[in-house]
């Protein structure tokens, strides 16, 4: 398909696309690929920072989109979904598909992952049935070299008809030579010739037959061979996008649909029905992939495929599977727990020292009691008291946590818990979107797209928020610590690292038991089936984990955290009525109704407050219990078990606190994802009870039941 601007279509891609176009002379690139190939890599190599990220239209699926120049000439890259076809079986796979086809990129640049280069072929040969404007980049070659696999890709290109590059994305090799051809391709200096895949005769006669008449009504503003081939198999929503975006209705030309309703005719003597044809093209298209990689992919030591197989074949096996997923999370936990006591007495010694001078010098100038009030017992002493907490086990636990992610341990999980969401009524892939929750509950939500059937993906949305996030892990790790297992003597660690672990577990069965609940009443439905792939093992990269989790979640969370309890709580702990502050009156208000769930008015309204954000949950309890509305000066963990057990504490007001903070409303970061996501208020309304009035069972059970049994 020759591309000029007006086939191009700048104003289609800025109105049905939303891409920003700043000038007609911009080349788009479209980025193609099946999760897992580093496609993201390549496309972060290519823009830098020059990012920007919006919504498909009409879709909840996010798109990215970024600028780069090479010789003088701008390019615009549009990151598609990562998606394994684009056959349009789920929404990604729909965007894909239609900004190949309708967008109309100068360039479609497919990303292949180099130690699965025959199964990322089928992604490949079904782009190049739409277009000839394609670029293979083969990424991860660093991988295959590693694994000792050998791929030949001068004759990879002879064999496809296109460009191929091999890049390692990760290190920049390769990148220049992709901007190369992608150069090349889009001005005509690289005519390329696609291979195209073989069908039977019966099938490309009809092919044939139909083509013309498509020819007719298109003309070169599709490839009317693929077009052909998919209105043959009955694919509607491929009809459909052609009339939204074509301003066409294919319904209403009698010719086409008089020859169509023959052809059809004859598939059904030709194949039992339908489904039949259309797997036939999808094993047609597979067998040509692996014809290809047969002839261009060698390897020279199956040793490292066979140990990754065998590795899986422990990992994910019914017997050890779960158990090695318990201890691994087990051991993540403990060595937060061991390795946060020192840093955290330290940190704490230090900025206490800190505040005293501060207050030093804030007499010295002669500032207002109220200054030193809001700046040192306010903002400075929570700012102390939140990093010397949660910091150390932050810090250790999130880049411990992103490692198995890099190692590609997460997706095993998923495979683990499959069997047990199917049970429950839900979608396996709820696995992977729970795992995506011990993140950012919000980013949970959204990762819930993975999910193509809307009942599920409202199960996983909804059930989102029983898994502990960044925000309420240094709750349950503070407490765990300095309450449940301060007693313990030698086996400290240990007791705190089960308590944690327990309640994980617990978060996972509740899980399942309100996704299974929710497919029984207001979510009926029989679950689906899907393919879920399991990544190659990959090379950490120490570097890049230690500074994300820094920088994205552990100073995040604390940033949050000292914004919120150091003003809004200072406020309300200071604003007072007859000598009683705000913060005070609300919880003398809530307090019978918090003695029933094991708690205090204090506690539940430090979970209130918390709405904005769970990490500001413990300082708010802190401030609160202090009649001087400020921060209390902990020095150590003893000092603030001590404030506890003085203002009422047991071990069970500790459990359900703990309890409380794992089962109740999410933060109002993950009510807006929610609210966007589901473009529904009942929806995020129901989000918000679900997992309350789960909380408030929870706990009514656990108190009530330990008070009848005189345990406390």
């Amino acid at each position: 398909m020759g591309l000029t601007n007006e086939s191009t279509g700048m104003a289609a891609l800025k109105d049905m696309f939303n891409i920003e176009i700043q000038s007609p002379n911009e080349v788009v690139i479209a980025l193609a690929g099946n999760p897992n190939t580093g496609k993201s890599t390549v496309f972060n190599s290519l823009t830098g920072l020059n990012q920007h990220t919006g919504n498909w239209p009409g879709k909840t699926v996010s798109n990215a989109q970024g600028r780069y120049s090479y010789k003088n000439k701008q390019y615009i890259l549009v990151d598609l979904p990562g998606t394994y076809s684009i056959l349009a079986n789920s929404v990604e796979e729909e965007i894909a598909r239609d900004f190949i086809c309708f967008g109309n990129p100068h360039v479609t640049v497919v990303v292949t992952d180099a130690t699965s280069l025959e199964r990322n072929l089928n992604l490949v040969l079904q782009v190049m049935e739409i277009t000839d404007k394609v670029v293979l980049c083969v990424n991860l070659m660093d991988e295959a070299k590693r694994k000792n696999i050998h791929i030949n890709l001068k004759e990879l290109e002879k064999l496809l008809g296109i460009p191929v590059v091999g890049t390692t994305a990760r290190s920049g090799e390769g990148l220049e030579e992709l901007k190369s051809a992608i150069a090349k391709v889009a001005s005509g200096k690289i005519q390329t010739n696609p291979k195209k895949v073989n069908y039977d005769k019966f099938l490309e006669k009809s092919i044939k037959e139909i083509e013309t008449h498509i020819n007719d009504l298109i003309g070169n503003r599709l490839n009317s061979r693929w077009v052909a081939l998919h209105l043959l198999d009955g694919n509607d929503e491929l009809i459909k996008s052609i009339n939204d975006h074509m301003g066409l209705n294919l319904s209403q030309h009698n010719l086409l649909n008089k020859k169509l309703e023959n052809i059809h005719q004859d598939i059904k003597n030709e194949f039992d029905e339908m489904k039949d044809l259309k797997d036939y093209i999808v094993t047609s298209i597979v067998k040509t992939g692996e014809d290809i990689s047969k002839k261009v992919v060698s390897f020279k030591d199956k040793n490292y495929i066979q140990l990754e197989r065998k590795i899986d074949g422990i990992l994910t096996s019914k017997t050890f599977g779960i158990p090695i997923m318990i201890a691994l999370l087990g051991i993540v936990f403990w060595i937060t727990i061991k390795g946060a006591n020192v840093p955290s007495n330290i940190l704490a010694k230090g900025l206490f020292w800190i505040e005293a001078r501060l207050s030093t010098f804030l007499k010295l100038i002669k500032a207002p009691i109220w200054v030193h009030d809001i700046l040192v017992l306010g903002v400075y002493r929570t700012l102390a008291w939140v990093v010397s907490v949660m910091l150390p086990p932050m810090a250790i636990f999130f880049p411990l946590f992103t490692l198995l992610e890099d190692l590609g341990y997460l997706p095993r999980v998923a495979f683990n818990l499959d069997y047990y969401f199917k049970k429950a009524g839900a979608h396996g892939k709820q696995a992977l979107t729970m795992c995506m929750g011990f993140g950012c509950n919000a980013a949970g939500v959204i990762s819930c797209r993975i999910i193509d059937s809307p009942r599920e993906r409202l199960i996983a949305i909804i059930t989102n928020n029983f898994v502990p996030c960044n925000g309420r892990f240094p709750i349950l790790i503070s407490l765990a610590t300095i309450f449940i297992a301060s007693s313990t003597g030698a086996f400290r660690s240990l007791v705190a690292t089960l308590s944690v672990l327990t309640s994980i577990l617990l978060g996972v069965i509740i899980t399942l038991f309100i996704s299974k609940l929710l497919s029984k009443t207001i979510l009926k439905g029989l679950p689906s089936s899907f393919t879920l792939e399991l990544p190659p093992y990959r090379k950490p990269q120490i570097g890049r984990i230690i500074v994300g989790s820094i920088f994205d979640r552990t100073l995040f969370v604390l940033g949050r955290a000292v914004m919120v309890a150091a003003l809004v709580i200072w406020v309300m702990a200071n604003i007072r009525i007859n000598d009683i502050n705000i913060l005070t009156y609300c919880a003398q208000f809530l307090n019978p109704f918090a003695q029933v769930l094991g708690l205090d008015g204090y506690i539940l309204m430090a979970f209130i407050l918390g709405l904005p954000a769970n990490e500001i949950v413990i300082p708010i309890l802190i401030m609160s219990y202090m009649s001087t509305g400020s921060m209390l000066e902990l020095d150590s963990l003893r000092e603030m078990k001590q404030l506890l057990v003085n203002n009422g504490w047991t071990w069970l007001t500790a459990v359900c606190t703990m309890l409380f903070a794992l089962n109740h409303w999410p933060c109002g970061t993950t009510l807006l994802t929610i609210r966007k996501e589901t473009q529904s208020l009942k929806w995020t309304l129901i989000s918000f009870l679900v997992p309350t009035i789960t909380g408030i069972v929870v706990c009514f059970i656990v108190a009530q039941g330990a008070r009848l049994f005189g345990l406390v």
